[in-house]
């Protein structure tokens, strides 16, 4: 299947043709031809920050763009379906999935393309059918069992979350070059569903993951100018909130809306990819090793400083700040350990409410009520508290970059715990599933990136257990062993062997164990995907 300036390197999978229109194709070759250049250069120049980084120069608020931060200009208002976002829900772009996201009662349905979603072919395919149903309200799931599933008549509000600039639609060609995966998920929904959406009273909306700096928001943002024109939509009709999980992009938040503020729907605090960000640009610095993921919470100094740094951006351009994700996911045939986690997630949405952030993130339809009832009480009948503007001075960089954390520590337990979530992520995600629930928590390719990079940077900066030994590649690879037989016996010697766990210990070790830190799991993996 082809169009002018573009082919599908792809067998055919069910329904593509209704996706994969000439229209449409003509429509993503557009945006590849006119934008992809720029998009190639602002990779350049991550790696040209990366070498300066790795050279001992740190990050700091640009001296070029002052007159930005201290602008009094604000973000445009939001549209009347995104004024109220105090919970928000997130998931894969899967059928299932997706009408209990939109059933759960949360205000707002993240459809995601990316760390939730493998991307398989068919599931690109199958997602953008799935998003055109959901619009429509025709969307059903029948279960083996025969249980169908529907949408009720409220539901959330939907965002959907395109593929980051650095990666690729190896489907999509042009000119013998793939399309960027951005432009892919955005163009292809976009097209079919920009007056779909307007004609329900609603627009399209999206959520803009993994940017470093304020000239990649630019370059958003003229996709936007371009994609309205070209189908006749009104300028500004597009809405998209970004996900601050760069530490780079941290520090060009007020830059990031001011590029976007015609089209800007406020910032998210990506907690995971965050944490993710400040393990891989400062890899080769031993002050920015970390302690265990599990010890590394919205309370801890830096990640503080970010939180409040990011709601007081937002507040003063009037622009929403939504909170980071729950990834706890109930267990209920475990109530003591399902308490314990669910008073974790209420502490932890009340922090939020009180930091004065407008709405947060759960990623299961049993944590809405929680959150919910946290955001209830703090906005009462208010859409949102962007009148909070905390006293006194903001931030700035070296809250930002002093990552020690006070009594934190490496210990053999988070060693074996990251060891084990890569093991047992990396297999599902070559398997198909990109949201996977371990060890009660939902993992997407953000947590497993943390855990494959700590273990990264704690052998390569020559950390020790707070047991006392010093962590090898021998230690790792002892643990690893270790933990896939934990995981053989969990699963049934059959079931296992007949699983992907060779594939993904091989792939484990040269993300976590090869002198040459990967960029990303998902690049190093991808090629492994129908």
């Amino acid at each position: 299947m082809s169009a002018k300036g573009i082919s599908v390197a792809a067998p055919e999978v069910n329904r593509s043709k209704e996706i994969l229109t000439p229209d449409a194709l003509e429509f993503v070759a557009q945006l590849h031809d006119k934008f992809d250049p720029r998009r190639q250069q602002l990779l350049r120049a991550r790696a040209d920050r990366q070498a300066a980084i790795d050279r001992g120069e740190m990050p700091d608020f640009l001296p070029a763009t002052r007159a930005i931060r201290e602008g009094s200009w604000q973000v445009a208002p939001a549209p009347a379906d995104l004024q109220n976002r105090r919970v928000e829900i997130t998931g894969p772009v899967e059928r299932k999935m997706m009408i209990n996201a939109f059933n759960s009662g949360a205000k707002v349905f993240m459809a995601d393309f990316e760390d939730s979603l493998t991307p398989t072919w068919d599931n690109i395919i199958t997602g953008q059918i799935n998003c055109i149903e959901a619009i429509e309200r025709r969307i059903k799931f029948t279960n083996p069992d025969g249980k169908v599933y529907r949408l009720n008549q409220n539901v959330a509000t939907l965002i959907v979350r395109p593929r980051g600039w650095h990666l690729n639609e190896k489907h999509l060609v042009a000119d013998g070059q793939q399309i960027s995966a951005s432009l892919t998920d955005f163009g292809l929904y976009f097209f079919h569903n920009a007056r779909r959406l307007m004609a329900r009273g609603s627009a399209p909306y999206f959520y803009l993951p993994k940017m470093e700096s304020h000239l990649e928001a630019r370059l958003w943002n003229d996709v936007f100018l371009f994609a309205q024109n070209s189908l006749g939509v009104p300028s500004g009709t597009i809405r998209a909130t970004v996900l601050i999980e760069t530490i780079l992009g941290a520090f060009e938040m007020d830059e990031i809306l001011y590029e976007l503020r015609e089209h800007s729907a406020g910032l998210n605090a990506g907690r995971w990819d965050y944490l993710f960000s400040i393990i891989k640009k400062f890899r080769n610095h031993p002050q920015f090793v970390l302690v265990d993921r599990n010890q590394l919470g919205m309370g801890v100094p830096f990640m503080r400083a970010y939180a409040e740094l990011l709601v007081r951006t937002c507040h003063r351009r009037r622009a929403h700040a939504i909170g980071g994700m729950a990834a706890f996911i109930p267990n209920r045939r475990n109530p003591e350990i399902n308490e314990m986690a669910l008073a974790r997630v209420r502490e932890d949405k009340e922090r939020e409410s009180k930091m004065g952030f407008d709405g947060t993130w759960v990623a299961h339809p049993d944590l809405v009520p929680v959150a919910m009832t946290i955001f209830d009480d703090a906005l009462g009948q208010r859409a949102d508290q962007i009148e909070f503007i905390r006293e006194g001075a903001s931030p700035g960089a070296a809250q930002l970059l002093n990552v020690k954390v006070p009594e934190g520590s490496i210990t053999e337990t988070g060693l074996r715990n990251d060891v084990s979530v890569c093991l047992q992520y990396i297999e599902a995600w070559i398997s198909g599933s990109g949201a996977v629930a371990i060890f009660n928590l939902m993992e997407d390719a953000a947590t497993a990136e943390i855990a494959r990079s700590q273990v990264w940077q704690w052998l390569h900066n020559r950390a020790h257990l707070a047991e006392g030994p010093l962590i090898t590649r021998e230690l790792v690879k002892e643990i690893e062993t270790q933990e896939l037989e934990k995981i053989k016996n969990a699963l049934g010697a059959s079931v296992f062997g007949g699983r992907r766990f060779k594939e993904a210990s091989e792939l484990f070790e040269r993300l976590a164990l090869d002198e040459n830190y990967q960029e990303f799991l998902t690049t190093s993996t991808y090629a492994l995907l129908p």
